[in-house]
């Protein structure tokens, strides 16, 4: 299994697997016939939740659910931006557990379930992205400009000319370029055909963009 494979790939599970768990939870509280803004909710699987609860858990499931079939950069982002809201959903009720403002009745355990759930989106959400130095078969890799600053690592250690794109002499070399730059978005959805994945492969190791559009050439 390549890099970007196994990157989207925890991606997606770790979507999927957190969007069961709090479907689980709206779907048991909306079939209990919750009042919606009961600021003393019921117990659901070891929560306290009300009809409001039910209803965001819901909708956060199936925003998780359609960012891991997407796949690639927006499931990743979905999670962190999730993960996020989360923590901070857990602080705030926190803050107005026990007054008239509780409208999501949270308890307690609820609050330690959104930091639960929270930092495992996050980090979830980071891995294979979070990171200066990335495998060249890295998805995130593959996407980032030469003057992308998260990039700064490799770049750093490159030699002068490794991000050079000079214009193509041919149109052959303009197809190649663009056969080239599909591919790699491609790779970086999850959606490469194994053809793609070979070609950029064997051009991983390449130093400059002369040799990788050559080498994508002669795989032709």
């Amino acid at each position: 299994m390549s890099t970007g494979d196994r990157v989207v790939g925890v991606h997606r599970i770790g979507a999927v697997v957190v969007a069961l768990v709090i479907a689980a939870f709206g779907v048991l509280g909306i079939v209990g016939g919750l009042s919606f803004f009961d600021t003393e909710g019921a117990p659901v699987l070891g929560l306290s939740t009300n009809g409001a609860l039910s209803t965001v858990s819901l909708v956060t499931a199936v925003v998780l659910i359609v960012a891991a079939i997407r796949g690639g950069r927006l499931s990743s982002t979905v999670m962190m931006v999730i993960g996020t809201l989360f923590l901070v959903s857990a602080f705030a009720n926190l803050a107005v557990i026990g007054t008239p403002y509780n409208l999501l009745a949270f308890r307690l355990p609820n609050v330690f379930f959104s930091i639960g759930a929270g930092m495992v989106l996050l980090f979830t959400g980071a891995y294979g992205r979070a990171s200066a130095k990335l495998p060249p078969d890295n998805p995130y890799k593959q996407e980032r400009r030469p003057d992308d600053p998260e990039d700064h690592g490799d770049a750093a250690e490159a030699p002068e000319d490794a991000h050079r794109q000079p214009r193509p002499s041919s149109p052959e070399e303009a197809d190649a370029d663009a056969a080239m730059a599909e591919a790699e978005r491609a790779l970086a959805q999850g959606a490469a055909d194994d053809d793609q994945r070979r070609r950029l492969a064997a051009a991983d190791h390449a130093r400059t963009h002369e040799e990788r559009r050559a080498i994508w050439m002669q795989g032709a």
